[in-house]
């Protein structure tokens, strides 16, 4: 199926670490996820769920730095959720692939295996573009992953919720003026925050923050030192590189 697929590209991940298809045109992997996975903490033997995993970038980034978890990448879009089977299969890296809408009713996460109060370890990269500010593509897969509706985050939440055990984490990637929105999500059943703004350059606000949270949580929240992209000059800080490069993770992920 992957080859009757037009114009797909392969790009490296992880300075090499990672090597993923993808098509040219649509939704592309980028920054964001791999931010997203450096800010996940698992250890082996932790049932993974990546969700809206696309062609699996974030959740095959952690796979590739926590070895012997059980990975599992939820995507509604066939075709892309093909890609992810396949990247996963190319990278030596153990993964089912999962063919669902994360906003489905329980009965049809049940039907894949992703049953109440079992899973370790959720991560996200939801849409989060406002469509009231944000014009959406007429490509639909693009649509799809970028722009979120008024229920979209409370949904994906809600389903994190559900699936994970008392205790067990979720990871997220989301604007940094949706804040409110996030906190608000998650006041239903987490806590132990711990938030990591994200900025493009210093002296700019954030444009993400990266947020933690435990299932049944009751430490204070955590708001961590911003994480800046670039130098003045544009160029990428160091720090960042070694994250995107695979050489180091945020500080979301605890000694």
């Amino acid at each position: 199926m992957i080859e009757a697929l037009a114009d797909i590209t392969e790009d490296a991940f992880l300075g090499g670490q990672l090597l993923l298809k993808q098509q040219r045109s649509g939704h592309r992997a980028g920054h964001d996820a791999i931010l997203l996975a450096a800010a996940t903490q698992a250890q082996a033997g932790d049932r993974v769920v990546d969700f809206g995993a696309g062609i699996g970038t974030a959740g095959l980034a952690l796979g590739r730095r926590v070895a012997g978890i059980g990975l599992s990448l939820v995507e509604i879009n066939p075709e892309l959720a093909e890609l992810a089977r396949a990247n996963a299969a190319a990278n030596a890296i153990a993964a089912e692939t999962i063919v669902l809408d994360v906003t489905a009713d329980p009965r049809a996460f049940a039907a894949n295996g992703l049953v109440p109060d079992s899973v370790d370890v959720v991560l996200m990269n939801p849409p989060f573009n406002d469509p009231a500010r944000h014009r959406g593509s007429p490509d639909l897969v693009r649509h799809t992953a970028h722009v979120a509706t008024d229920e979209t985050l409370n949904a994906w939440v809600h389903a994190a919720r559900r699936i994970l055990r008392s205790n067990g984490a979720l990871t997220l990637i989301w604007r940094a003026d949706g804040i409110a929105d996030v906190l608000a999500a998650l006041s239903r059943g987490f806590g132990s925050l711990a938030i990591l703004p994200v900025h493009g350059e210093a002296g700019r606000p954030a444009i993400r923050v990266l947020v933690r949270a435990v299932k049944g949580g009751r430490a204070p929240v955590r708001l961590l030192p911003g994480l800046m992209l670039n130098e003045k000059t544009r160029v990428p800080k160091k720090e960042v590189m070694d994250i995107l490069e695979g050489r180091a993770v945020l500080p979301l992920v605890e000694p």
